[in-house]
């Protein structure tokens, strides 16, 4: 993982952000780095070549890996909402080693206060706070989003619950249990994204600000306070498209004004963009991989549905990747459309995959699989086909 993740907690006002080594960022220029004393040296892991780094499961949960003799020190930031808003900073020694932690301040909520005597070895910066950990051990502090003072820590969820949270709260929009872990979990952390860092700027690119509210109105939001910026976002996405070519994330961004407005009610609206996206024809361009942003989101589902026009959608369109073959998957809530959604699963019989669907939205919808082995199609609200040999 590289760059600086986002973290906080919905609802409220305080954000930070966690550097790829662990560093804490908040507020005006307001800091939190660390370091780990071992039974053989002092570590930095700003500087030492075998920190790791991971999100967990999508969530704005990121997990700081340094190695020490015989095992690692990890380091767990999050942020929770319980008493006014805390982002937690947690340390677990899981080196059968003691060790010890520094800080390089003292001003943090603390599930035990500081040591008056720490190692030597390293240039602290003033008033740096030791922590002895032994080994197996975890230790707690919290920045709170209030800025009070130094306390005590008090009772918070488990780092697992708070994923779990997440998890629950991004997978209202779409659920997606694929072959391929990372790209779910791409798409989870994509989302939180754009409820914690904002939407883009809809002048500057018209398409991820469609793709933002989109996501934003499948978690709950109400698009009515965006719906002049969405009309004219919606303009700029098909004028750009016309002018350097029809791009799959400009189709994809119709898409989402189309489903956003049907939400509204703005039908009229709806049927405008679906002309727009008639009068543009065939797309131009395609992506073999991540764009990375709000951008993932939509290339995830468009390899799983594809709205082709309205009331028709093609089921794996691009064909089941050769990494699936053999794998069941599946995948709930994805859009097929401005009314319709689309959950399917893909179970192997053999060579030959059979595939179970439903659909939400008004009847009527074509589901549509081009494989290599020839055509199939339904309009049935839910069934279970085998499909041709891929």
């Amino acid at each position: 993982m590289t760059g600086e993740v986002t973290i906080g907690v919905l609802g409220g006002e305080w954000r930070g952000t966690v550097s790829d080594r662990g560093g804490i960022g908040w507020g005006d220029g307001e800091t939190l780095d660390w370091w780990v004393a071992a039974d053989d040296r002092w570590h930095d892991p700003k500087v030492e070549s075998n920190v790791r780094q991971q999100r967990l499961g999508g969530a704005p949960v990121v997990e700081t890996k340094l190695r020490v003799p015989q095992g690692d020190v990890v380091q767990r930031v999050f942020a929770v909402a319980d008493s006014g808003g805390l982002t937690v900073v947690e340390f677990e020694n899981a080196s059968p080693m003691p060790v010890a932690i520094a800080l390089d301040r003292r001003d943090l909520l603390a599930s035990r206060p500081p040591s008056d005597v720490g190692p030597q070895g390293i240039d602290l910066p003033p008033g740096a706070a030791i922590h002895p950990l032994s080994h197996r051990a975890t230790i707690r502090f919290a920045i709170a989003h209030d800025g009070r003072p130094a306390g005590a820590l008090p009772v918070l969820p488990a780092v697992t619950q708070v994923v779990r949270g997440w998890t629950s709260q991004l997978e209202r929009a779409s659920r997606l249990v694929l072959p391929d872990a990372g790209l779910g979990e791409s798409v989870l952390a994509a989302r939180a994204a754009v409820l914690l860092d904002g939407l883009d700027d809809p002048d500057d690119d018209p398409v991820a600000f469609l793709l933002g509210v989109h996501e934003m109105v499948r978690l709950g939001a109400d698009a009515r306070e965006w719906i002049g910026e969405i009309a004219g976002a919606t303009e700029a996405a098909a004028r750009a498209a016309s002018r350097t070519g029809f791009g799959w994330d400009h189709d994809r961004a119709l898409l989402a004004a189309g489903a956003v407005f049907h939400t509204t009610g703005e039908e009229r609206a709806v049927e405008d963009v679906a002309a727009m996206r008639e009068r543009l024809g065939e797309r131009t361009t395609r992506t073999l991989s991540d764009p990375g942003g709000v951008r993932t989101v939509a290339w995830a589902e468009d390899r799983l549905v594809r709205p082709v026009r309205d009331g028709v959608a093609t089921v794996l369109p691009d064909g089941i990747p050769r990494a699936w073959l053999g794998v069941n998957f599946e995948c709930h809530r994805v859009m097929a459309g401005p009314s319709h959604a689309v959950s399917f699963a893909l179970r192997w019989h053999g060579e030959r995959p059979a595939l179970l669907w439903e659909t939400a939205g008004p009847a009527g919808l074509r589901l549509e699989h081009r494989g290599s082995g020839g055509p199939w199609h339904t309009t049935e609200p839910a069934g279970e086909a085998l499909l041709p040999l891929p």
